[in-house]
């Protein structure tokens, strides 16, 4: 009998990234542009530096990179947006990281604050294979545990208006938590351990840009920053 050869693939080659593929640095640039796209704003280079707690230099050499990749473009005022290419990507590794994040609470029931961090350490290495099999065990979710949209599953994003823009005297139910906050994982404890997750509703007795927003629910009232409420959204009701 003849030798048959087999062919054998080394997982770790299989890593190993192309010079015109995104390195894992640069699919977190994606990310995060992607992020702040989805709020009609424009993005520059110092929304990046912000949010990924680096020097502009660094971000430079970064934008540049995905420029030239074909990923992103940049207008004549130095906006940033991703391309049809770029957007695709971007949406995939968004998709990916809000699935983990469902996976990790669901299944591993992960604490909540913890989700982002471990869902980050794990995007870069899931394997289409491993996203559908995750993916299953969710079950029909459309939405990350912070409330905000899993793409491809058509779910909107939902909660139009700000905590910090709701007036008082009304019911504020919650939605969802913005990504940016996710990142910070003492902010994501102080939200949970005060029940300001998507879905529950509050009352708002008072609101103030010095002292702050003031939000009650089973005769329990907690005080935000207005800074802090920036990053909740939701839906505001009159008292029926």
């Amino acid at each position: 009998m003849a030798d048959v050869a087999v062919s054998k693939q080394n997982p770790r080659r299989r890593r190993q990234v192309g010079a015109d593929k995104p390195t894992d640095k640069e699919r977190d640039y994606l990310e995060v542009i992607y992020y702040l796209a989805q709020r009609d704003e424009p993005v520059i280079a110092a929304d990046l530096a912000r949010w990924l707690e680096v020097q502009p230099p660094t971000v430079s050499h970064a934008v540049q990179q995905l420029r030239d990749k074909g990923y992103i473009r940049r207008d004549q005022r130095g906006a940033i947006s991703l391309t049809a290419e770029g957007f695709e990507l971007a949406e995939d590794i968004v998709r990916r990281h809000r699935i983990l994040e469902r996976f990790l609470v669901d299944v591993m029931n992960m604490p909540w604050h913890l989700l982002h961090e471990e869902a980050v350490r794990l995007e870069h290495a899931l394997s289409p294979a491993l996203e559908e099999r995750i993916y299953a065990l969710v079950g029909n979710a459309t939405t990350c545990p912070h409330g905000n949209p899993i793409p491809g599953t058509g779910a909107n994003t939902e909660g139009t208006v700000r905590l910090d823009t709701a007036d008082p005297g009304t019911l504020f139910t919650l939605r969802r938590v913005v990504e940016e906050a996710e990142e910070n994982t003492d902010l994501m404890r102080y939200f949970q351990t005060n029940e300001l997750v998507p879905g529950n509703q509050f009352f708002i007795p008072d609101a103030s840009q010095s002292y702050g927003i003031t939000l009650r629910r089973c005769n329990h009232d907690i005080t935000l920053s207005m800074e802090i409420a920036q990053h909740l959204w939701g839906e505001c009701a009159p008292i029926e």
